[in-house]
């Protein structure tokens, strides 16, 4: 840096320096010591003819980046002159706020849709879920747009996000000294190298499912190396929010999705794999075996003979001589509904038929309120039996009219004719 003259970094410095006045000034050079290099190198990228603003355009307000430090580091919020302080670059913003709400909740919008997508996608192991994307793909644009328009500054200074961020300064101050919060602090590093082996791992099963989600496969590749270039710099450069949350909310809705999958595919598992047991139940409510055809109970059994008279009183044995012995109901006089009078292998059985009816015995009319139950016998409908047909080959023999038979037949039965003299 040059001393002759201020650069931008070192203006910024100052101010960054004199918002967090309140604080020891140990404290104060350890702050600044872990944001010079990344302004220097942002300084660098700016050019030797860089200003304030610009770093303003990037960070915010000195003032407001100080106040994300102090949060970040666990400090006390500064006294009410040093908000004051703060307040006094604000009206400057307020052009912007329509762009600044835009892009903020744009960004919003987009991470709960990619959460979304994500997680159905996941779910479904199916890419042509993530064809929704598209809808989210305007909205992110028009905010990328106001974001680089009016800046990061614009947005920091918005009502909401002042708010949010001062309840998560009075969280985080609470749970100062919590050993679980500073561990999980510790892991932020990591998370970004999680989200790329996720985003590469969640391209690989789709394509195992699916080999046309290899064109996703470029998609994520690009978004993890952006996750994990963009993410560890989002601290100081709060633009690039505008690439580590979506990636990041995409993550924690695809491993959602991918955890609530595997449970799926475990429980079906373990719960198909009787298939016998759960297609077709073996007993009934009483504990007896079931009449099944197909995956349908069977009520009743109606044999017919080949001339299509029904049989009666026929008992049922399968293949090795057992009886088919199921439950047998039949109607309970005094309440009018059906119960269990035992069971047997002998079929057919009368047809149970239950409705209600009034004080003068008219059956299911519109004022029946007591419930009535009666056998009928017999068979509810009429078979076709079909007729048997022979596959053996016709005969001579038997092929010949009858008239040929006979007349085949007088020379043998004829008396011969008398000799002539």
């Amino acid at each position: 840096m040059s001393t002759e003259k201020p650069t931008a970094v070192r203006v910024y410095l100052a101010r960054v320096r004199t918002a967090l006045a309140d604080l020891p000034a140990g404290e104060i050079e350890e702050i600044l010591e872990d944001v010079r290099p990344h302004l220097a190198e942002m300084e660098s990228e700016l050019g030797a003819d860089a200003r304030v603003e610009a770093l303003i355009e990037r960070l915010g307000t000195p003032e407001s980046y100080a106040a994300e430090l102090r949060a970040s580091g666990g400090y006390p919020a500064p006294p009410s002159s040093g908000e004051a302080a703060t307040v006094v670059l604000a009206p400057e913003k307020k052009p912007g706020l329509f762009g600044a709400r835009f892009a903020l909740w744009g960004l919003v919008f987009c991470a709960l849709g990619l959460a979304l997508f994500a997680f159905t996608a996941a779910v479904q192991l199916d890419p042509d879920a993530l064809l929704g994307l598209l809808i989210l793909v305007p909205v992110f644009a028009l905010s990328l747009v106001f974001l680089l328009r009016r800046g990061v500054s614009a947005v920091l200074e918005l009502p909401e996000v002042v708010r949010v961020r001062e309840s998560v300064r009075s969280w985080r101050a609470e749970r100062e000294d919590d050993k679980a919060m500073a561990y999980l602090r510790s892991l932020k590093p990591a998370w970004w190298i999680v989200c790329a082996v996720v985003l590469l791992a969640f391209g690989l099963l789709l394509m195992v499912r699916h080999t046309y989600a290899a064109l996703l496969l470029p998609f994520l590749i690009a978004a993890a190396v952006a996750v994990v270039w963009a993410g560890p710099k989002a601290r100081t450069d709060r633009r690039l929010l505008w690439v580590a949350v979506p990636v990041s909310a995409f993550v924690i809705g695809g491993a959602f999705g991918g955890f609530g999958a595997a449970i799926d595919l475990i429980t079906h598992r373990s719960y198909y794999a009787n298939t016998t047991s759960y297609s077709s139940p073996t007993t009934d409510n009483y504990g007896n075996q079931q009449l099944r055809y197909g995956d349908r109970e069977l009520q009743n059994v109606y044999a017919f003979d080949a001339a299509g008279k029904p049989l009666t009183d026929i008992y049922l044995y399968d293949d090795q001589g057992r009886p088919l012995t199921v439950t047998r109901y039949g109607c309970e006089a005094d309440t009018g509904s059906q119960s269990r009078v035992g069971e047997d292998n002998r079929f057919p059985r009368p047809q149970l038929v239950q409705g209600t009816q009034d004080d003068r015995g008219n059956r299911d009319g519109y004022n029946g309120y007591r419930a009535y139950c009666h056998e009928e016998t017999g068979v509810p409908f009429a078979a076709a039996i079909p007729k048997p047909t022979s596959s053996a080959p016709a005969t001579p023999s038997s092929s010949a009219p009858p008239s040929n038979s006979s007349s085949a037949a007088k020379p043998t039965t004829s008396s011969p004719a008398p000799p002539t003299r």
